[in-house]
Parts: C-alpha cells; structure tokens; sequence
C-alpha cells in the first residue's frame, strides 16, 4: 500500500476490426505502413462501422483514410456520408469531406466537410452547410450538433426557412426531434402575418408557439404589440402580453398600455388590463383612458374602444368619469355610460347620459351632448358660492378642442355670481326659463342669455340666504377631479405598477443569459413514446 498516490489507469484504445474488404494489400514504397483495402470495404471500431470503396489502413497508428460512397454509421441513430473521411481509433474522431450528408431520424445536414467527435458526442462543421427536416430548412456558415440531445447549435448567422415564416438569428439552439428552438441575440421571425424581433425567446416550429422575453415585439400591418413576456400562437393568430405591454395602432395614431394584454388578429379584438390606459391623439392633443379592462374590436375605420369598471378619462382642459365607456371611430361618438361627470376647465357637468361627438374630417371634437337631469356648477372664483345651471338637456359646441357654445333646454334654473370687471359681486341672478345659452372663453362662462318664460331676479348678496343659493341636487366634486394623465389610476393599480417596475429593474440588472431549456424539450421523446 502506498500512502498519498492515486494511481488512475487508462484504458487502451480499441483497434479498428477490419471485418471485409474484397482485396487487401501492402504498397510501402506508395503508403507505407498501411494496408490497402478494396472493394466493399467494411470495418468496425467500438460500436461504429465504416464501410466505403477502397481505404489506406494504418494498423500501428489506429487510424484509417476512405474513399468513395464512404458511409459511417452509428447505431441506428446517425449515419455520414462523403466521398472520403479519415477516422481516428486512438482518440475517436472522424472527419468526412466531399458532399458530406449527415442524417438523423430527425434531420438531414448536408454540407462540404463534416467533424465527428465521438467522445463527446459532437457533430461540427464550418462550411456552409443546411439541414433539413419535416418542418423547417435550416442554412448556416457553421454549426454544432449534439447526438444524445438532438440539438443544433448556431452561434453565426443562421436561418430557419418554413412554408409560413423564415427565422433569423445569431445564436441558435434547435433541437431536430421536437422543432424547438431557442433564440438568444438580436433575432428576427417573418411572415406574411406580421413580423417579430427578439433578443430572447423560444418557439414551437411545430405546434407554431413562441415565448418572447425580451426586447420583443410583434409587429402586423396596424398595429405593434410590446411587452416584457410575450406569447405567441400562429395557429390562432392570438397574442399575449405580460409586463410593460405597449401596443401602438399606427392608421388610427393610438396607443394602448397596461401589463397584460391579449390579441385576437382574426377577430380584429384587443383586450388589456391591469392599470390600462388608451391614448388616442386628437387635435394636437392626448386623451387618455382608463378602465380596469379595456376592449378595442372592429377594423380600421369601424374601430370601438370599450372601457369598464371605474372608467376616467383625461384630456388638456378636459376630464371626467363613468362607469364604462363606448367610443367609435365609425360614428366618432363617445357614450359615458353610467353616472357620467365631465370636468370642463373649472366646470363640472353631470347628467344621466353623456355623449361626446368628434367630426371624423377634421378629427376634432365636434359637440356634447347631456340628457336628462343635466346639471352644470362652477366655483364662484372669488366667493364661497358656486355658479349653477341646471336643466334637461345639455347640447355644446366645441372650437378648438374647448367647449365654447352650450344651449340647456327644458325646465332651466340659474345661480349666477354676477360680477363687474373690478371682479366685483354686482349681485346673484337666480331664475327660471325655458332655454339657457352659454357662451365660454378660456372654459369660463362670458355670457349668459335667457330664453322664454325667464322668471327671476337679481339678489344683492345680503338679500339671498345661503339656503337659497343652491339648486336642488347640487353635489360639487371638486375633490375627484382628474387633474392630470397621472390621477386616471386608482391607488392600488399605482401600487401594483411601482412592484412591477422594481421587477422590471432587477431583471435588467441581471446578467444576460440564454432562455433555460424547458422540460418538454428535454423529455421530447419521452412523451412521444407514451403515445
């Protein structure tokens, strides 16, 4: 026994066994030390069985050099073909040149010069070279394949040729069993459907699933989907988004946010959630749109956004809120539907129906339109009172994207602060009349005009008892407007945003590193079995 020493012994190498060839014979002045075979030549090494035309034998160096109709073969599983191939018994390892062809049950590669490391178990080319199967036609510069995981990998330039789409990529991994592939770098998928860029991703060439994970977008005619994950099925045309989701409709100029979302191509239907928003891009201005869920469906020119559940909306002198809203782009109508409010400068405006109207030609806003139960209020701005109008119906003109001319008719009442240009209280007007015109500067009221029936007066103000100086209905809700794009979220969808975006933050810190290899990849052919 000897303390200290760990003796490793290393198995000799296996002789190759000629096991047939129709002629053999010795030349040492043409190939010295070798025995040339020929005719039908067939010989066996550990497991793989070399057969060609004629070949130079070197016994002592293990080692042998075949030409014509050269075939290796091992097992069941790899077979390559060249016109000559020289392989090495000592360290395993074949190298075959001249039309080379490896074939797989999964796939074909076919290129000039082909390497063979048994050991490893490796395939190698750097030649050009395509492999071919059921599914996919692949061409590349250079490229590894790895026998016991079927895989081919490509870290130049490589491309994957399918009947409904081509994909283009620097680094590759493709596994010739299942179709999988996995995308690492700037990468590009093309289709007549749309077109797709990541920097990170996986996808299903057969079943035509795809994960994008990052720096990923799918781009169609009309619109451009963006999100931290994306989903992808070709099959249905159906796309899904997770974190940062931006799609931006470039016929109709509108944007579409929140951080999950769904794309339904055939059906012309987007979907979105959590802290949603529509931007749409009117008169040299935003309006912004929030619902907890947001629907956009129809085709270019008949397109309609639908928002639910604690809907608002923003817009430079503009905003309000409702219970759902329901926006054409055919029509250029915008209903609020449910317990409307509209923030017009300093004014409020409440009503049981809203509808906003836009002209599709010069896509502007057009008009308001408020019925039933229609009441206007505005702070007085020096005072402690508030400024009323209250009626049935509501119609306004809008010039310049601001409410400008605004009739309300049936059954008017008024509490006016009337003041001098000293902004002095002159007096309250308080009366009735069929019909009130409005006239609005810079969203504050310039004139009021009374038609028919006009029954009221002018109060000093120490004349009107403060119980007098509110219609009945008035709520002022001065404390929920929506002052900025900012105060359409809720608090809770603030809060969920600033976790995702720390989220957001940490994975880009993280160092970049290829998509790891899913279980269904790896276990493939396990599952086919079961079947």
């Amino acid at each position: 026994m000897v303390l200290g020493t760990n003796l490793v012994l290393a198995q000799a190498p296996k002789k190759i066994i000629v096991e047939h060839s129709d002629f053999a014979d010795v030349n040492q002045v043409e190939i010295p030390d070798a025995f040339l075979l020929t005719g039908n030549v067939r010989v066996n090494h550990d497991g793989v069985v070399l057969t060609c035309n004629k070949a130079y034998y070197f016994q002592k160096e293990n080692y042998i050099k075949a030409f014509g109709n050269v075939q290796i073969v091992q097992g069941d599983t790899l077979f390559l073909n060249s016109r000559y191939a020289e392989y090495n018994g000592n360290v395993k390892q074949a190298f075959a040149t001249g039309n080379a062809v490896m074939s797989s049950p999964d796939a074909t590669l076919a290129t000039d010069t082909i390497n063979f490391n048994r050991n490893t178990q490796e395939v190698y080319y750097n030649t050009q070279g395509t492999i071919t199967n059921k599914e996919n036609t692949l061409s590349s510069k250079s490229g590894r394949y790895y026998v016991a995981q079927k895989k081919f990998q490509f870290l130049t330039a490589v491309t994957i040729t399918n009947p409904t789409y081509v994909i283009k990529s620097n680094h590759l991994d493709y596994y010739s069993n299942s179709g999988h592939s996995y995308l690492f770098g700037p990468s590009t998928i093309t289709s007549k459907a749309n077109y797709i860029y990541t920097e990170k991703g996986f996808y299903d060439t057969k079943k035509n699933l795809a994960h994008f994970v990052k720096k990923s977008y799918i781009k169609y005619d009309d619109r451009v989907i963006r999100g931290d994950s994306l989903y992808y099925d070709r099959n249905r045309e159906f796309a899904s988004a997770t974190r940062n989701v931006k799609i931006t409709d470039s016929i109709n100029r509108g944007i579409i946010k929140g951080h999950y979302a769904e794309l339904y191509k055939k059906k012309d239907s987007v979907f979105v959630t959590k802290r949603a928003v529509a931007i749409n891009f009117v008169e040299n201005d935003s309006v912004y749109i929030h619902g907890k869920k947001l629907m956009v469906t129809g085709k270019e020119g008949n397109r309609v956004i639908r928002a639910f559940n604690n809907v608002r909306f923003f817009k430079t002198d503009m905003s309000g809120k409702c219970d759902s809203i329901h926006s054409s782009s055919k029509t250029a109508l915008t209903k609020m539907i449910g317990n409307p409010i509209l923030w017009n400068g300093e004014s409020q405006i409440t009503g049981d129906i809203m509808h906003l109207i836009g002209n599709n030609n010069t896509q502007k806003l057009d008009s308001l339109k408020v019925l039933n139960n229609t009441f206007l209020v505005s702070k007085d701005t020096l005072g402690t009172g508030y400024n009323q109008v209250k009626g049935q119906n509501l119609y306004g003109k809008f010039e310049e994207g601001k409410l400008h001319d605004v009739d309300i008719v049936k059954n008017t009442e008024v509490i006016y602060y009337m003041r001098n240009d000293a902004k002095e209280l002159i007096g309250i007007n308080k009366n009735v009349s069929s019909k009130i015109n409005l006239i609005l500067e810079k969203n504050a009221i310039e004139s009021i005009t009374f038609f028919k029936q006009v029954d009221g007066d002018i109060y000093p103000e120490k004349d009107l008892p403060e119980n007098a100086r509110k219609l009945r209905g008035l709520v002022w809700r001065g404390e929920e407007r929506i002052k900025s794009k900012d105060d359409i979220f809720p608090p809770e969808e603030n809060q969920d945003n600033d976790k995702i975006t720390k989220a957001t933050k940490a994975d880009e810190a993280k160092k970049d590193v290829p998509m790891k290899i899913r279980k269904e990849t790896l276990n493939y052919d396990k599952k086919k079995g079961k079947k």
